[in-house]
């Protein structure tokens, strides 16, 4: 692994364990690494900054256009949800898209069943990819990127995904939108986050489910990630909320040093770079039921994500299903 990233995840120091039920999460800090500057997609879009529409009025389900105006890059996390135009999507990896440009980004359909207008531009939908289906996501992403160098998703993947969290959640969708399963359990979503409050220098998360690590999530700027806190927990409390409960350690028994135990197996994963759509190098990495990627731009590890994987949904899966297919417009 790059001596950067291995750095980086190495210099992170899991809190206090913070638990709600069968969710316990792991507050990171760290130091503000590098002097780079930039905003949030939350931040970007309340402040106009920042328009994302479709890349023709026609559209193109894997592709959005993201216009930037300020004059800072802004951060675009793999997974966060863009609502409105013609149908809901999700980012298919982090971007950073520079000041006072257009970049055309990959991205995920999160709304099966409608393909119309619903306004001109996109809106921050305040969701971040349910983190179950995320981790499944970030893996097909990283297989295209070995097959045909593309940051394209497995669409029909992502679909049944969302399928399966409306069905545990028992929530319907006339569209089957996954931004309808987190509107309808708001109220014990915004319980639940009242257990994770935001710690001083904080930069990441890392959470367990049941007692099994789910993954982490660490950015290079404690005030970027408090922009992205709430969205973070959301994605992982949202399985947590809907798991069929196992017989899994206690919470007495999830420690600081089992935290650190999944970042030293993300350090020892395979490595794979290609040259980010936006500003930077993608790092796509793969181990014995970890995965994850980073964005990295010069001398800062912007992003880090990695997802404890289970091995039956995520690999053999993609070569069953037509990638071309998986993209037909409805």
């Amino acid at each position: 692994m790059n001596d950067r990233i291995v750095a980086h995840l190495k210099s992170a120091k899991a809190g206090d364990p913070q638990v709600y039920r069968n969710i316990v999460i792991f507050p990171m800090t760290g130091t503000i690494e590098g002097d780079l500057d930039y905003l949030t997609l939350g931040e970007a879009l309340e402040s106009r900054l920042l328009t994302v529409t479709e890349v023709t009025a026609g559209g193109s389900v894997p592709e959005l256009k993201v216009t930037n105006s300020a004059d800072k890059p802004v951060l675009l996390l793999d997974g966060e949800e863009l609502a409105g135009a013609k149908q809901n999507r999700v980012l298919n990896t982090t971007v950073l898209v520079p000041a006072k440009q257009s970049v055309v980004i990959p991205v995920s359909c999160t709304e099966q069943g409608r393909w119309a207008y619903s306004t001109d531009a996109f809106f921050a939908s305040g969701h971040l990819m349910a983190h179950s289906i995320r981790a499944r996501k970030n893996q097909s992403v990283s297989e295209s990127l070995t097959t045909d160098a593309s940051f394209r998703s497995n669409q029909g993947e992502v679909w049944e995904g969302i399928a399966e969290l409306q069905s545990a959640a028992k929530s319907p969708s006339p569209t089957s939108a996954m931004r309808d399963v987190f509107e309808a359990h708001s109220g014990s979503l915004d319980e639940a986050i009242k257990a994770f409050p935001l710690v001083p220098g904080q930069i990441g998360l890392l959470a367990v489910i049941d007692g099994q690590t789910a993954g982490f999530d660490l950015v290079s700027r404690a005030a970027a990630y408090g922009h992205l806190h709430g969205k973070l927990l959301k994605s992982y409390v949202m399985d947590g909320l809907v798991a069929k409960k196992k017989k899994g350690k206690s919470e007495a028994e999830v420690t600081t040093q089992a935290a650190h135990a999944f970042v030293e197996r993300a350090i020892q994963c395979e490595e794979k770079t290609f040259k980010s759509v936006g500003m930077g190098d993608d790092y796509r990495f793969k181990g014995e039921k970890i995965g994850g990627s980073a964005l990295v731009h010069q001398t800062v590890v912007i992003h880090t994500a990695f997802f404890q994987l289970d091995s039956g949904k995520t690999e053999g899966h993609m070569s069953g299903l037509n990638r071309r297919s998986a993209y037909r417009v409805y």
